[in-house]
């Protein structure tokens, strides 16, 4: 299990992550970022990392979140340059733009109002009612009554298309499986000479990327709740399926669901819909399905937000949205699988 090794690096990440990133070289893990004050293991470089979702190939957390045009807009960024990303790096003449989204000001439920709003006092750093405002990376600052994101400047101030002000919580179920040939052997790799996994992704509709599964949260709603929804919704179609057929799925993702599982990741994620204001964390969770029996029985088809599902081939070569690329290789390096034919490429002693 990932418990009391994740949390002493998530600690670590929450102490450090507002602070100006420098790049690091160590056996191993070669130019991997990390952070001033931080740990110099291997596994603390792998999960800074994981916040910058950049598929190893810039050293500097945080880089999707200061992409432009913003998602679904025409809107730039003010242009950070890696060395002014921290707060603690003073900038005078830092002029972020302005940006929130129509959809999300039009007030859904699913958005906070205005900060200007006279009836909305939101409790940020704490459980606000069934909304839940605390970062899973630590305590986040309050400027002129907004939250400023903790990994550091993004060239834009209001919410975007995020909703909530502060830490937007979401949940990754990662569902693997053994690759198996035609008489129910595992599929071991040549090179590695490790099995090869596999896990369930999806295209998503927004941005035509492949990614894990998921979604966000609902106020008062478990995680392990949300990760089960959303598999069902955009994996299996369940939101169009009869009753019948949503108590067969059910059953069966509840089997799947109440085995042993890794928790592969909690904190805040580099997103392209993240701004100072407004950040996405998540839970990453991974559910094996040692035998391939419950998964067997199901049909992958794409639902909700997902245009195309499909079972993938877990390797360094995958091309996934966001973080996610980090996420599916903690998972093979957790699962002891096949991940790269370079030898050099893995991190070892984890």
């Amino acid at each position: 299990m990932a418990g009391p090794l994740l949390g002493r690096a998530l600690a670590a990440v929450s102490l450090s992550v507002a602070l100006a990133s420098v790049t690091v070289r160590s056996p191993g893990c070669r130019g991997i970022p990390a952070f001033r004050n931080s740990f110099s293991s291997c596994w603390f470089h792998l999960n800074t990392n994981v916040m910058s979702g950049s598929n190893g190939s810039k050293e500097n957390s945080h880089n999707k979140a200061r992409t432009s045009p913003y998602p679904g807009s025409k809107v730039e960024r003010s242009q950070v340059p890696n060395e002014k990303v921290g707060w603690l790096v003073e900038w005078q003449d830092y002029n972020p733009v302005e940006y929130t989204a129509v959809s999300v000001l039009a007030g859904p439920r699913w958005a906070d109002p205005q900060i200007s709003e006279s009836n909305f006092s939101p409790k940020f750093n704490e459980k606000d009612g069934h909304v839940e405002r605390k970062s899973k990376n630590g305590l986040y600052e309050i400027e002129n009554g907004r939250p400023r994101n903790p990994a550091g400047r993004t060239g834009l101030v209001g919410r975007g298309l995020l909703g909530r002000w502060g830490p937007n919580h979401a949940a990754d179920p990662i569902i693997t499986r053994w690759k198996k040939d035609s008489s129910g052997n595992k599929i071991m790799h040549p090179v590695s000479g490790k099995h090869i996994l596999q896990f369930v992704a999806i295209k998503r509709k927004d941005c035509g990327e492949w990614a894990i599964p998921g979604g966000m949260v609902d106020p008062g709603e478990k995680i392990s709740a949300t990760l089960k929804r959303e598999f069902g919704e955009e994996a299996l179609n369940s939101l169009q399926k009869t009753s019948a057929e949503k108590r067969e799925i059910e059953e069966k993702l509840h089997k799947l669901f109440s085995q042993d599982h890794l928790v592969i990741y909690k904190g805040y994620v580099d997103d392209p819909r993240n701004t100072d204001n407004a950040w996405m964390e998540t839970e990453a969770v991974n559910y094996h399905d040692e035998t391939g029996e419950i998964m067997d029985n199901l049909t992958l088809e794409a639902g909700d937000d997902a245009g195309k599902v499909k079972w993938v081939d877990i390797n360094d070569k995958l091309k996934l949205y966001a973080s996610h690329f980090q996420f599916i290789k903690l998972v093979a390096e957790k699962r002891d699988a096949h991940w790269s034919e370079d030898s050099e490429a893995d991190c070892h002693g984890l």
